[in-house]
């Protein structure tokens, strides 16, 4: 995926907002942590040019590894029962909700290492066939494309709202 990342993260953040963020928590701290976690896996790219020297896939890194994410998730949830009032369980939560999620939007046509550390196999639902140049022009051109654009169109239709909404209560 190239655009849906953090249009996505945008889109959960919003959708669990009124339903999960604390009175502690600001809407702009919420968001900016659910934009964060979207994100985050992709940080990687700074070990894969600056120090790796581009020689791995990048998504065979740990912190691309779905056990890493969906395992924090699953302390981050148990904390959050453990400890109903905090804020930080909260935050983690929907900070690797959205690293789950980045993970299962890279599977569609990236390669994911589902079963790392224990299998070396990459998985992937589509596979862009390289026909053109630049690089690039392969996934925009591919199928997939559309499901980037259609996350970012539904992010872009859930700002307009939250803003529609925004100026109503200052309004009232």
């Amino acid at each position: 995926m190239i655009l849906a990342h953090l249009p996505t993260g945008y889109l959960i953040g919003g959708l669990l907002e009124r339903h999960l963020r604390p009175a502690t928590c600001s809407s702009r701290l919420w968001m900016a942590v659910a934009l964060l976690g979207a994100f985050a896996p992709d940080l990687d790219m700074l070990y894969f040019h600056l120090v790796d020297g581009r020689q791995h896939h990048h998504h065979s890194y740990w912190s691309h590894w779905p056990v890493v994410w969906f395992g924090t998730l699953a302390l981050a949830l148990t904390w959050r029962q453990l400890a109903r009032r905090a804020l930080a369980p909260v935050m983690l939560a929907l900070f690797t909700l959205n690293g789950c999620v980045h993970l299962i939007l890279d599977s569609v046509v990236g390669d994911i290492w589902w079963l790392a550390p224990w299998v070396d196999q990459p998985f992937a639902l589509a596979t862009v066939t390289p026909r053109y140049q630049p690089w690039w022009l392969n996934f925009l051109l591919h199928w997939s494309f559309l499901l980037e654009l259609t996350l970012l169109g539904a992010a872009l239709w859930l700002a307009r709202r939250r803003r529609r909404n925004t100026a109503a209560q200052v309004a009232i």
